[in-house]
């Protein structure tokens, strides 16, 4: 190589300044593979400061020399472009686009941009052609493609839009012109209206139910400050009590009384009632006995569903009596769950059955209820029908399907190692260009879009192509991702790779030296931050056993941590050993009691005592009626990972019945307070 830039010197003397350029290029090919990738890696975060700037001449200069280079994420950035030109794009220009780039992720998300762009100019033509093509769920296009064919009258797409309007959630405004041309249509009515008012102020979706009332014929807008005194003040309202309201930067208390005798002020009522039960039930209760002969039967039976909800959610020993006055109406899918949810702290299995059979198909479906209602059966002498639920139950692989196996008798081992990818299939795996592109991404920091690819990449895999490509994301150190691709295959499997073992000696160590668990410690890190350390929650919890800031500080205080500072939240040693600490403080909290101990690791100590009944519970009763959902599916998956890791660490085998045992009772009555998630 040295003789090469010597002749090459020689040859360059007088045309130096033209060729200089040349030397240059030649060191830089003698340079490592690894130098020129830091070289493009510094070209690429170049050309995503240039998207960031909306800098379309940098980005450009930037895409043509990243596609010089061959570097592996050069259609990203060529991506970025096009985003930033979509506007003034030519039609022929996307579409050659899109099929340049038909196996990327990101053509799906570049094809739903332009079908905005197309369904606002209205080019019904060209939006219907490409929508055929589109692969996601995305409502403002959901909205345009309605509206669209209302506009073109080919096909009656009522039902569809009427569907769409029955929603609590908050619609793009793209849903406006389509439901407006609904209404003059008469595919809306005003009792739809009404209808999707009084789903929003049960869903606390306030400004939602406030934007509905436009639509409403007649309606006085004064009424929506009443709705902010129900919101706020919903006793005094519903009693004719004096009452704060702000005007401008003044407080000014009024009496205020809302007639039972219109549409309006009877959904005001209402909607006061539910507000007043979620935050105080007993006051809620007191005050509807006394006004319930102002409503219809009708509304009646609805106040006493509402109040049989947040009863139930709050454990109120006559919950299931208020159900009884709500009978006569459609109860919601929530309403419902919490019947369940009351009836089995209650013991009352022939509720727990009415209550699933009365649920949707697609709810009744779910593997929580067609576990209970096999287990009303079975409590019922119904065995041979309660097992025509367990059998095929039994053979799903999540939380139900292994109480489900343990009610017929089968108690989970270690379960065979049925396929482990060969060397073969694992570097077949690792030479795809989605794959590399993904493992690239995540270098970069961009753990979204490497996600993404990755799921892209592997959505056509068979069982075994993802398993070796679990293994993979494995040897990488991606363990969220290799777990989630493993619990992605259907018949063949490896739970090795489904429940990894990573930091063994640091968790083992940490669990010893707090006589924990060891299953039940991998089993909550697993849930926690699918063990990457760098894991950041959305409120603040960091590292690998996701410790709150305050708690670790406190933690770090009270087991005598000397110089902890926030910064070393996420040293793996330092995060696992306070962790650890505060598992054994939870659990020495609970009485041993493991369930509890991962509901206060969660949700907190006393939130977890005061879901405690009067009477011990069967700990998979205490779970299911714990009030949030995200708690409440929490412990379950800690518990069912605890169950898998036990023989994979060695540990003896019991049922997960047996490991989740019995929450004590507190032989007090029940703390009736409202919870808010």
């Amino acid at each position: 190589m040295f003789n090469v830039i010597k002749k090459l010197r020689k040859f360059t003397v007088s045309l130096k300044s033209h060729y200089v350029f040349l030397i240059t290029l030649l060191c830089a090919l003698c340079l490592s593979g690894e130098a020129f990738a830091v070289s493009d890696q510094a070209l690429f975060k170049q050309a995503r400061e240039s998207y960031a700037a909306k800098n379309e001449l940098a980005l450009a200069e930037d895409v043509n020399q990243l596609k010089a280079q061959q570097y592996i994420l050069a259609p990203y950035a060529d991506y970025w472009l096009m985003l930033l030109k979509l506007e003034q794009a030519r039609d022929e220009e996307v579409q050659n686009f899109l099929a340049q780039y038909a196996d990327m992720p990101f053509a799906d998300r570049l094809r739903g941009e332009w079908l905005k762009k197309l369904a606002k100019q209205q080019n019904w033509a060209a939006f219907f052609d490409e929508y055929t093509y589109f692969k996601r769920e995305d409502t403002t296009l959901q909205c345009y493609a309605l509206f669209g064919k209302m506009q073109l009258a080919e096909v009656d797409v009522g039902a569809d839009a009427r569907n769409l309007w029955f929603t609590t959630t908050d619609l793009p405004s793209s849903c406006n012109q389509l439901f407006d041309l609904m209404q003059q249509t008469g595919v809306l009515s005003t009792d739809d209206i009404w209808v999707r008012f009084r789903l929003a102020l049960q869903g606390g979706k306030l400004s939602l139910a406030k934007s509905i009332t436009k639509r409403l014929p007649d309606f006085d807008e004064k009424n929506l400050n009443l709705l902010d005194i129900a919101n706020l003040t919903p006793q005094a309202l519903l009693e004719n009590k004096p009452s704060s309201v702000k005007s401008g930067t003044k407080k000014t208390n009024v009496t205020v009384s809302v007639s039972f005798k219109t549409r309006t002020g009877i959904e005001i009522n209402l909607y006061a009632l539910d507000r007043l039960a979620r935050n105080n039930i007993e006051s809620a209760i007191a005050v509807f006995n006394r006004l319930q002969t102002n409503f219809s039967t009708e509304n009646r039976a609805f106040g006493w569903g509402r109040i049989a909800y947040h009863a139930a959610r709050s454990h109120h020993p006559d919950a299931l009596n208020y159900y009884e006055l709500a009978k006569g109406i459609d109860l919601d899918s929530e309403q419902l769950a919490w019947q369940v949810r009351a009836a089995l702290r209650a013991e009352n299995w022939a509720v727990v059955k009415d209550a699933v059979s009365a649920m949707q198909p697609k709810q009744a479906e779910e593997g929580a209820w067609r576990y209970w209602k096999a287990r009303a059966l079975k409590a019922m002498n119904a065995q041979a029908e309660a097992n025509a639920i367990f059998g095929p139950l039994s053979k799903e692989r999540h939380y139900y399907g292994w109480l489900a196996a343990e009610e017929l008798d089968s108690v989970m081992g270690n379960p065979p190692l049925q396929y482990t990818a060969t060397e073969l299939e694992v570097t077949a795996i690792a030479s795809q260009p989605a794959i590399k592109r993904a493992l690239e991404l995540q270098r970069l920091d961009l753990r979204w879009e490497a996600r993404a690819e990755w799921v892209w990449a592997t959505r056509g895999f068979n069982d075994k192509e993802l398993l070796a490509a679990a293994e993979y994301a494995a040897r990488q150190q991606w363990y969220d991702v290799a777990i989630s691709t493993a619990d992605n295959t259907r018949q063949v499997h490896d739970f090795n790779l489904r429940y990894p073992t990573p930091y063994r000696d640091l968790m083992r160590f940490s669990a010893n030296q707090q006589n924990l668990d060891e299953a039940w410690v991998f089993g909550l890190v697993r849930q926690e931050s699918r063990f990457m350390h760098y894991a950041k929650s959305g409120v603040g919890a960091a590292g690998l056993m996701q410790l709150m800031p305050t708690t670790a500080k406190w933690a770090a205080k009270r087991m005598g941590l000397d110089g902890y500072s926030n910064d070393m939240i996420h040293d793996l040693p330092t995060n696992i050993g306070i962790g650890t600490y505060y598992m054994r403080y939870t659990l020495e909290l609970m009485n041993g009691q493991a369930v509890m101990a991962t509901a206060a690791y969660n949700a907190g100590p006393s939130r977890a005592r005061r879901w405690v009944a009067t009477k011990p519970l069967e700990a998979a009763i205490y779970i299911e009626s714990i009030p949030f959902s995200e708690t409440r599916g929490y412990v379950q998956k800690v518990m069912a990972n605890a169950q898998m890791y036990a023989p994979r660490l060695g540990t003896s085998i019991q049922s997960l019945k047996s490991r989740m045992g019995v929450v004590p009772g507190s032989g007090q009555p029940e703390t009736i307070l409202a919870e808010s998630e």
